[in-house]
């Protein structure tokens, strides 16, 4: 992988542009990430985005997966799975989510309750995963199994704090800047974290 990437992230599987194919075909990381964290990349030549939706700069969009709402999840620019990662909603909102594949498999799989992040205290964060966990009670075992046919340590997966602040990092840098989408319109999308996480949101880190 390169400086894309995450520093200090554990290792994904060796060979390049694999995790992608896993997620449309592995049973396991079908499950989880289609019935629990809602990304769904089982058919990726299927997805569309609406017409005029682009990124600002020029640069390629690709979607590859899409959430039951039809939300889309997108590729930024030229490359393989080492490209950022964009989510487009329905709703008119647009930002980054990971800067490669690896560290959205990872932020699905430790927080796939990310989207009720925006504007919640780690209080009211912790009880929003409270209430993921008691309508999923088997979560860490769905969570572990996916993870592994990912090539993956639990083990060695970031914190839930870590995963929402590395949210707040790139939806605060120059990330967002470069992945500026805009509507068929031209206006740019509103930020998906146009409002900032709670006030006692920890700074990124890494484990």
């Amino acid at each position: 992988m390169n400086g894309l990437n995450a520093p200090g992230t554990p290792d994904v599987p060796a060979q390049p542009d694999t995790l992608l194919s896993l997620l449309g075909t592995d049973e396991a990381a079908v499950a989880f990430f289609t019935e629990v964290a809602d990304l769904d990349a089982t058919n990726p030549a299927d997805h569309e985005l609406e017409d005029g939706v682009r990124l600002a700069s020029g640069a390629r969009l690709e979607q590859f997966a899409r959430a039951g709402s039809g939300d889309a999840f997108c590729f930024v620019g030229e490359g393989g799975e080492e490209r950022p990662v964009v989510y487009v909603s329905l709703d008119g909102e647009a930002g980054p989510l990971a800067l490669g594949l690896p560290e959205l498999v990872r932020l699905c799989l430790v927080a796939p309750w990310w989207r009720d992040a925006p504007g919640r205290t780690a209080e009211e964060l912790q009880a929003v995963a409270d209430e993921y966990r008691k309508d999923l009670p088997d979560l860490d075992r769905r969570r572990d199994l996916a993870a592994r046919a990912l090539g993956l340590d639990p083990a060695e997966l970031l914190s839930e704090a870590a995963a929402l602040a590395r949210l707040v990092e790139l939806s605060r840098g120059p990330v967002a800047t470069a992945c500026l989408i805009v509507g068929y319109d031209g206006d740019p999308l509103d930020p998906l974290f146009g409002r900032l996480f709670g006030p006692d949101m920890p700074p990124a880190t890494r484990d």
